[in-house]
């Protein structure tokens, strides 16, 4: 049996629906947003979520809990896996239709033990309000291509969400884009200038190797912070926490390192319309 709301700020339909090879699936305005398995919250579907899952696994020694911020609440696939890998870990989601979460969670409820804190509301808003918080993880998951807002997809916001991180922290940013990744080009080279004026390590990039290679549509995954240089981790060095990465998949899997994210996401703009100031 399916259930649906209606999602006051898009004007959009939220649905859960059974999914037949297990799981429940949530669709938003006819389109599969999310995937949770009850039964197992480490299964996780969505390539973009399982590459994220990868920079969980590494924001601290295993098993340690962590806080990590979400901006983008969908079914909470995420913060499942957190409390499975990391029990413990402090967690805050922000969710910009306030019908959302609580739709999610009277279906399909946390692991016990959870501890997630809920905002509703912009997450520009909600950052910016949250004062001396910081995070280990950030999660930006509310692009779309074009279509995302103008406010979210700037250097600014980038700037301010480093500025929200621990000494170990990480923002990671799912980017969906269409064919020829302009998009994802504009975002990772403004996430590089924030990341240069914070003194922080460069953008680094896992996605499909595939879709890489022929710049195809599809998602892929910025990821910067002090958290990705070496030496954060005890007894961590980069090359292994890179090769974890990529041993994780979905394969085939690339990660580009900074040097790597920068030459491609030039030479993508190089041939695009210039980017709108923010």
């Amino acid at each position: 049996m399916s259930a649906s709301v209606r999602l006051s700020v898009s004007d959009t339909t939220a649905q859960l629906v059974p999914d037949p090879l297990g799981g429940t699936i949530l669709m938003i305005d006819g389109r599969e947003q999310s995937h949770v398995d009850l039964a197992d919250p480490t299964a996780i579907r969505h390539e973009y979520l399982r590459r994220i899952a990868h920079l969980v696994d590494t924001a601290a020694p295993a098993g340690e809990p962590i806080s990590v911020l979400h901006l983008g609440a969908g079914a909470l696939t995420l913060a499942r896996y957190v409390q499975a890998v990391r029990p413990g870990s402090e967690q805050t989601v922000v969710e910009l239709e306030r019908e959302l979460v609580t739709f999610v969670l009277d279906a399909l409820p946390l692991p016990a033990g959870t501890r997630l804190a809920a905002i509703t509301g912009d997450a520009r808003e909600a950052v910016l309000g949250m004062g001396s918080a910081r995070f280990d993880l950030i999660v930006l998951d509310v692009f779309s291509g074009a279509d995302s807002p103008a406010h979210l997809a700037c250097e600014e916001f980038s700037a301010l969400c480093l500025d929200r991180l621990t000494d170990r922290g990480v923002l990671a940013v799912n980017i969906g884009d269409d064919e020829g990744l302009r998009f994802w080009a504009g975002q990772a080279l403004d996430l590089a200038d924030a990341a240069d004026a914070a003194g922080a390590p460069g953008v680094w990039t896992l996605a499909d190797a595939a879709l890489v290679r022929d710049l195809a549509e599809g998602n892929l995954v910025l990821a910067a912070g002090p958290g990705v240089s070496p030496g954060v981790r005890d007894g961590d060095e980069l090359e292994d926490v890179v090769e974890s990465w990529m041993r994780g998949g979905p394969h085939p899997a690339t990660v580009l390192d900074p040097d790597e994210t920068e030459e491609l996401a030039e030479r993508i703009a190089a041939t695009s319309p210039p980017r709108p100031a923010a």
